[in-house]
């Protein structure tokens, strides 16, 4: 499967090379005051960087920060423009988001690329809205985030899709009768994931025991004893990376026996760190598995390997996320979309969007009429607690 993952993803790394012209040496993004003026065009990035979310979007960042070493150029009308990274730091909080999204507008970008994380996307919408500058979601799945509006784009999967998909792995190869759901209570995402895949369970003949949990909660103890008490054979848990490591450190006290099932957001080396060693499983479903563009993976691992800053962000190791390629591929369109509209303008980016295509190293790249990603398919991977590295299982549809 990894051989025709990598036929079907092979040449998008140098496609997006040669839609650059030749690599560039790695320059640091700019989180300054680069301005969309002159000979600059600046891409807004609206990242957490500390908060529960902060470990997933500082590797999401990283992917834009390697596409911009890659190609830290766009040619618009025969001139040359550089391209800089303002980067503004939500604090994975819905109360942040307004500010972090004020200082991103102060900076004039011609698009602004974010977050990882719903419920921060959402809250940010209306003052992008306002300002008259498109934003693109990398990995923010709620449908919420782009319902309703026409300036909030996304090139990931949407909660709906992900939801069945986990279902239909639950009851297709984890014979699941019965799924213990939890997640953070108020949480957009969690609370979202949790409605799509217990309608699809139950369409499906799984029943289902949902539970919420309080925010800055520590201790899951109870929710596990819960868990095991209601003769679940399934834990499905859409939860912050920040309080998975925690569920899996737990869970393993315990001497759980049964699956953890969970999404994108658990598709991180820190969750491997947590569960090395022990006696768990863990699945999770995701848009990219490693080892399906060889070429692209070398080039990053080499990049993130040669600076320290970029090595912590990344958890300590060169092991890549799914959502440091979304990142990576994220950045690509937004160039695509600058040069359709042919120009740095705001109002220009925002009406070449809706017909802008990329063929990035996540896949095609797309929109519908909502701007939402046309994508049919996710990865599903699994922790291997032996060796601490993700192993690829399946591709799986909603069919």
């Amino acid at each position: 499967m990894k051989k025709i993952l990598a036929l079907l993803l092979a040449g998008c790394m140098a496609f997006a090379l040669c839609a650059c012209g030749t690599a560039a040496d790695p320059q640091p993004a700019d989180d300054g005051d680069a301005a969309a003026s002159g000979d600059t065009i600046t891409i807004g990035v609206f990242e957490p960087q500390s908060g529960d979310n902060g470990a997933g979007g500082k590797q999401e960042i990283l992917g834009m920060q390697y596409a911009n070493s890659v190609c830290p150029t766009v040619e618009i009308d025969g001139k040359t423009y550089n391209v800089k990274l303002a980067i503004a730091d939500n604090e994975s909080s819905n109360d942040k988001a307004v500010s972090a999204a004020k200082t991103l507008i102060s900076k004039n970008p011609s698009i602004i690329l974010g977050s990882y994380g719903s419920g921060v996307s959402i809250a940010a919408s209306e003052t992008f809205a306002q300002a008259g500058i498109p934003a693109m979601g990398v990995t923010c799945t709620n449908p919420q985030v782009t319902e309703g509006n026409s300036h909030y784009f996304r090139i990931c999967f949407l909660d709906p899709f992900q939801g069945t998909v986990l279902a239909n792995f639950a009851k297709d190869e984890l014979s699941a009768t019965k799924v213990y759901c939890l997640g953070q209570l108020g949480n957009d995402y969690d609370q979202g994931l949790l409605n799509y895949f217990k309608q699809a369970a139950e369409a499906a003949g799984i029943e289902c025991v949902v539970e919420s949990f309080p925010e800055n909660n520590s201790d899951f103890n109870s929710y596990l004893t819960n868990a095991k008490n209601q003769g679940c054979d399934v834990i499905f848990a859409p939860t912050s990376i920040s309080y998975a490591q925690l569920i899996v450190e737990q869970a393993a006290a315990q001497g759980i026996t049964m699956p953890l099932l969970a999404p994108d957001t658990w598709d991180s080396n820190v969750i491997l760190g947590a569960a090395q060693g022990k006696n768990l499983e863990i699945y999770v479903s995701t848009f990219y598995a490693e080892g399906g563009d060889p070429d692209f993976e070398a080039g990053i691992k080499e990049w993130i390997n040669a600076d320290s800053t970029n090595l912590s962000n990344n958890g300590g190791n060169d092991m890549l996320a799914a959502v440091t390629v979304m990142g990576y591929d994220a950045y690509f369109t937004a160039l695509e979309a600058i040069k359709a509209a042919g120009s740095a303008d705001p109002a220009a980016v925002m009406a070449a969007l809706p017909s802008v295509t990329y063929t990035g190293v996540s896949g095609s790249i797309a929109f519908d009429e909502t701007g939402d990603a046309v994508r049919d398919s996710a990865f599903i991977k699994t922790a291997n607690v032996t060796d601490n590295v993700w192993d690829f299982v399946a591709v799986q549809g909603v069919e």
